[in-house]
């Protein structure tokens, strides 16, 4: 029986974490003005 509940509370914090994540929202997705390096440097 312990296991059972301990399943409906894991079920219940993962529910909330999506449905917080839900209601906050995409990130504005909006890209850096830098470029990204692309290459590794040299070894000395």
């Amino acid at each position: 029986m312990r296991a059972l509940a301990a399943a409906a509370i894991g079920l219940a914090a993962a529910l909330a974490i999506v449905l917080t994540m839900t209601a906050i929202g995409a990130p504005s997705g909006e890209t850096s003005p830098k470029p990204l390096l692309t290459t590794v440097p040299k070894h000395p």
